[in-house]
């Protein structure tokens, strides 16, 4: 399951599996399936086009975590959290980007908004604890990084342009310490989704999100993971509208015109189809 490139006449083509076709297996789960990171991976949507009584129910945020697990009838447990960065995942009380709390207050999303599962403390340590209690777990996902690099553009002086390479640094010691508590309970699955672009036309883009996705995925290989190559899968189904992903319908499009940076359905699709293709 997955996604291909074929060539016809110099064009490349996507071709996408139906995610949504897929039955429910007859026999029940095949194991767990944990998934962490942020509000890519919790399926968040904004404000403007959600319902304020939405944010009640997490369920009613569905993403790529939700769509691959239906499709590999694998039990899921979804602890991201919208907002979440390195540093939060790991250290209590640390600078979320709006999970735990945000720039300037101690209030975030988890303040106001359950999540998709209910722990008491950090990221990690609720993914230490179920991966402890579950040794069924067949495959843990991440999603998370982006934050780090939005707080640095919004916290330094250059807006993270000289301080660019110094604050992918610290996001890799951080994921690194991440994958290493990971690791200390759990020898299977790890896959890291990667990052797309917000407009595949944006050179300076574009390079700033490949760079953060290469640092992220050299990490998970240290530690025997694998990478879902988001960014490639969403710059392929961009192909058809020159490179623009809000175009092509991959980003939540808004009531005044133009697209959210969060993934829509359609978006999410191309993701679990990245995921697939990598697990």
């Amino acid at each position: 399951m997955g996604f291909r490139r074929f060539l016809f006449g110099g064009a490349v083509v996507l071709a996408l599996t139906s995610l949504t076709a897929a039955p429910a297996s007859a026999t029940g789960y095949h194991g767990r399936y944990l998934a962490l990171g942020d509000s890519v991976a919790f399926g968040y949507r904004p404000a403007a086009v959600t319902p304020r009584t939405d944010y009640l129910d997490a369920a009613n945020f569905r993403g790529y975590a939700e769509k691959y697990a239906a499709l590999r009838s694998l039990r899921l447990a979804n602890a991201s959290c919208p907002g979440e960065t390195t540093a939060s995942m790991l250290t209590p009380g640390a600078q979320s980007n709006g999970c735990e709390n945000s720039l300037g207050s101690p209030i975030g999303y988890r303040t106001n908004f359950p999540l998709h599962v209910a722990y008491p403390g950090t990221q990690v340590e609720y993914a230490v604890a179920y991966l402890r209690a579950h040794p069924d777990t067949r495959l843990v996902t991440i999603t998370v990084g982006a934050n780090d690099m939005f707080l640095c553009q919004n916290t330094t002086p250059d807006h993270c342009t000289s301080s660019f390479p110094a604050a992918l640094r610290q996001v890799e010691t951080r994921l690194s310490a991440v994958l290493g508590a990971l690791r200390a309970h759990y020898r299977g699955s790890i896959v890291l989704v990667s990052y797309y672009s917000l407009d595949y036309r944006d050179a300076t883009q574009v390079s700033q999100v490949r760079a953060l996705d290469s640092a992220l995925g050299q990490v998970a290989r240290r530690y025997r993971g694998a990478v879902a190559d988001g960014f490639t899968a969403f710059r392929l189904a961009s192909l058809g509208s020159g490179g623009d992903p809000c175009a092509a319908g991959l980003l939540i499009a808004l009531p005044g015109g133009g697209c959210d940076v969060h993934p829509s359905p359609a978006g999410h699709r191309v993701l679990a189809s990245a995921l697939a293709f990598a697990h």
